[in-house]
Order: C-alpha cells, then structure tokens, then sequence
C-alpha cells in the first residue's frame, strides 16, 4: 500500500468545492482544508505508485478548483497508538 500525502492549491473561493470533488475520489481518503501556503491536503491510499501518477496526473487535474499540487510519498507510519500498543506489550495483568 503506497500512501501519499498531497498538497493542494485552489482557486480563490473554490476551496469548498473542490475538497467535496476531491473526497468523491475513490482512492482519497480523507481531505483537509488548511491554514498556510496549501488550501487542501488530501491523504491518497492506493496499492502501487503507477496508481498514484494516475491519481495525480489524471484526476486531480480534472477536479474544478485545483490549480497546483504537490505530492509527498509517505515511507512509514508512526502514530501515538501504535507506538502505545508496542510499549505495553508484557504489561497485561
């Protein structure tokens, strides 16, 4: 499973709108709308990188609204209850 993160610029007012287009894409999982130098960061999950030169390349151009991206390639995860479950491990009573 390759994930990726993608930041996402849009046109002045069209923020909304294209975050509802961006979600309705089946390998987007999740869509945020953002304070800074990005408007959106869309999370994709899909199971090879050619999938995800499709998504960016074909798709997200074709979304109403997005006028750049940039797409980070996630190596690992690591998040608080992963790494709360690794603690406890021996720790049951």
């Amino acid at each position: 499973m390759v994930t990726a993160i993608i930041l996402i610029t849009s046109e002045p007012g069209a923020v909304g709108e294209a975050a509802e287009e961006l979600a309705k894409l089946p390998r987007i999982a999740e869509v945020y709308s953002v304070a800074g130098e990005w408007d959106l960061v869309a999370i994709a999950r899909v199971a090879k990188n050619e999938e995800l030169a499709d998504l960016v390349t074909s798709e997200l151009g074709n979304v109403a609204g997005v006028v750049s991206t940039e797409t980070l390639i996630a190596f690992r995860s690591y998040s608080r209850h992963d790494l709360e479950r690794m603690f406890s491990i021996g720790m049951e009573d």
